[in-house]
């Protein structure tokens, strides 16, 4: 599905309009091959140029074709159950006339762009595409935040730990590192735009193009951080589970050496051979009470040593 947005810097909105004008955004939403095509015929770029931009695995990256910028990204999403991703493929072109955006899914995030007022119109391309790249990479931030804080939950209730718990702390992992894989790239196209090889960029937006590669940094040092808290928390469960493993066979062995004492006695007197006090009328009372005293005598020793 194409859309088509119009602003100049006096508006406050941007306009949906109903055909591509020079100036316009042109955003492309779930993404068809039928979608390229008409982008294509627009700008004059080859269907192989811009077939990446479908690829959902595609890698962040940055290449020019003849006078046309081509910014591949990535944004956070909800799992994408289809292919087991939590990022997405988010492409931006840089043309003579136009701002091109394409997503091979629904992006949420560039619909909340378009209902917020800017003080800038779509004819300033780099500054549409500086805003935008601020906005995924701030939403990288708040997830990556909320992964912590769900992590230092888990640590405050790690005496409680269950099979559950392992498995969030997977998914969590693999959602980060998914993260890395995204953010790594970016901070390489961010300082691409910075030499000015790709697009002319005015002092104010080189400032604002500085800003965003430092928040790049932060949200890839925020989720090296995490990852490796995930490693640590996951290191301290297996201690645990190796501790309480080791408690669980004490027990276990301690319990079995307490319970063969009756045994033993009780397989002693069913033999058919003459034994002591068989013959007395108090036998088994005595006996009875011969077991109690030697099981509570090693529950005693067992104890002491901690053993139970």
């Amino acid at each position: 599905m194409i859309e088509y947005y119009f602003k100049t810097t006096k508006e406050d909105n941007y306009l949906s309009i109903p055909a591509p004008k020079e100036g316009c955004w042109i955003h492309v939403d779930e993404g068809t091959p039928a979608d390229l095509e008409t982008i294509c015929h627009l700008t004059g770029l080859d269907m192989a140029d811009v077939q990446d931009s479908l690829d959902r695995h595609e890698i962040p990256r940055i290449e020019k074709i003849n006078n046309h910028t081509l910014i591949f990204t990535r944004h956070p999403i909800e799992q994408d159950l289809a292919v087991g991703l939590y990022t997405l493929t988010f492409t931006m072109i840089l043309t003579t006339h136009y701002f091109i955006t394409i997503s091979p899914q629904k992006t949420e995030f560039v619909h909340s762009f378009v209902l917020k007022k800017g003080k800038f119109s779509t004819l300033q391309r780099s500054k549409l595409m500086i805003n935008l790249l601020f906005n995924i990479t701030q939403d990288f931030t708040a997830h990556i935040r909320k992964l912590r804080h769900s992590l230092l939950t888990q640590e405050k209730e790690m005496a409680k730990v269950e099979s559950e718990d392992i498995a969030v702390l997977t998914r969590h992992e693999e959602i980060l590192n998914q993260y890395l894989t995204a953010l790594e790239p970016t901070r390489g196209v961010l300082e691409g735009i910075t030499s000015g090889k790709y697009t002319n960029l005015y002092e104010k937006e080189q400032e604002q193009l500085e800003d965003l590669l430092n928040a790049v940094k932060q949200s890839e040092t925020l989720c090296t951080i995490a990852v490796k808290a995930i490693r640590s928390l996951r290191d301290s469960y297996n201690i645990l589970f190796t501790n309480n493993l080791h408690k669980t066979i004490k027990l276990l062995t301690s319990l079995t050496i307490i319970f063969n004492i009756p045994t033993m006695i009780a397989s002693i007197y069913g033999m058919n051979i003459e034994l002591p006090l068989m013959k007395n009328a108090h036998a088994f009372g005595f006996i009875l009470t011969l077991i109690t005293a030697l099981s509570a005598v090693a529950l005693i020793i067992f104890r002491r040593r901690r053993w139970l």
